[in-house]
C-alpha cells in the first residue's frame, strides 16, 4: 500500500528527503553527514552574498536543510513559522 503524497508547499518531505518549494522538489542526500555539509556550505556561501555569483537566498535554504538533522535549528525554524502564522492571522 502506497502513501498518498501530501500537498506541502514549503519544507522538507521526511519520506522522500526532498526540499519542497512551491512546485519545485529538490532531492537531498540520503545520509546525514552530506546533508549537514550541504546546509553549512549554503549558509556560509550565503553570508558571502555580496559577491556576484552567490546570493543571500542561500542562508534560509541552508537553514532549512540543517533543520532536517539538527534539533537546535529545527526548534528555531518552528518558532519562526509559528510566529509568522500568528502574525499573519487576522485579528478578531
Amino acid at each position: 500500500m502506497t502513501r498518498p503524497r501530501t500537498t506541502k508547499s514549503f519544507g522538507i518531505d521526511a519520506l522522500t528527503h526532498e526540499i519542497i518549494l512551491g512546485s519545485w522538489r529538490i532531492p537531498l542526500p540520503q545520509s546525514r553527514a552530506p546533508r549537514i555539509a550541504l546546509g553549512a556550505a549554503l549558509v556560509f556561501c550565503g553570508l558571502l552574498g555580496f559577491l556576484p555569483v552567490l546570493g543571500y537566498w542561500m542562508v534560509p535554504l541552508g537553514l532549512i536543510v540543517l533543520s532536517h538533522d539538527l534539533a537546535y535549528v529545527r526548534r528555531r525554524r518552528r518558532r519562526l513559522s509559528v510566529w509568522w502564522a500568528r502574525r499573519r492571522q487576522p485579528s478578531a
